[in-house]
């Protein structure tokens, strides 16, 4: 849906491309840095995907959030991932949200409550100290250095933790870090599958290392025998 959706877009002349699981982590960051350029410095004005603007990620030049599917009650359309996805637009002064939706779910009406309840808490707030509104200014390199660092500390985190497991039954360890991402990309978390795509990959380049090392002793051996 996200490249049929992103494809629309480019036909009717908006800047757009989109983000799925398949894409290679540095491919995403290189992606998200054009979207935060925009169309006028080399980059395009619309990011369309699954679960992109969840809790933690700034992108301080959203200034329109679109919420397809609204009313489709599950883990991404819940009253918690609504009020994420619609505080991904408050970083910008001009930030606004369109659900779309057949009905008002429960959902729904619990998200935009709480975030005008919010609203509320925040202007009273900034009346009382004379605080002016502004977009949250941070320079581009930020968010990018940032999601590759953090990405590359997660893997080796989880590396450190796994490593000695591994070496004891790598066949294991594989199918169930296997079992892991196939049940992130599931559940729509791109971003733990990503991990856990990598640290596989690492553990399968162990793996591959220890073979190697192992034949090379072997036929070291072999030679010596003969020589002797």
């Amino acid at each position: 849906m996200a490249e049929d959706l992103s494809e629309y877009l480019k036909e009717r002349k908006i800047a757009a491309k989109y983000l799925h699981s398949d894409i290679e982590t540095l491919e995403r960051i290189k992606i998200l840095t054009e979207f935060r350029r925009g169309a006028n410095d080399g980059g395009f004005d619309c990011l369309v995907g699954v679960n992109l603007l969840r809790e933690g990620l700034d992108l301080p030049e959203v200034t329109l959030i679109g919420i397809l599917d609204a009313d489709r009650e599950g883990f991404l359309r819940s009253k918690t991932s609504l009020i994420q996805i619609i505080g991904r637009a408050a970083r910008n002064v001009l930030g606004k949200v369109i659900l779309y939706a057949d009905t008002e779910t429960g959902s729904m009406r619990d998200a935009i409550a709480e975030t005008n309840r919010r609203r509320a808490l925040q202007l009273a707030h900034n009346k009382e100290h004379g605080i002016a509104r502004k977009t949250i200014s941070k320079k581009i390199h930020d968010l990018t250095e940032n999601l590759s660092h953090e990405h590359e500390r997660v893997v080796k985190s989880l590396l450190s933790v796994d490593e000695l497991l591994f070496k004891k039954n790598p066949r294991g360890v594989l199918k169930e870090k296997m079992l892991q991402m196939s049940k992130a990309v599931k559940e729509l978390d791109f971003e733990t599958a990503a991990v856990l795509r990598d640290e596989i990959r690492a553990l399968e380049r162990l793996r591959e290392g220890d073979t190697r090392r192992s034949h090379e002793m072997s036929t070291t051996s072999a030679r010596k025998k003969r020589e002797t």
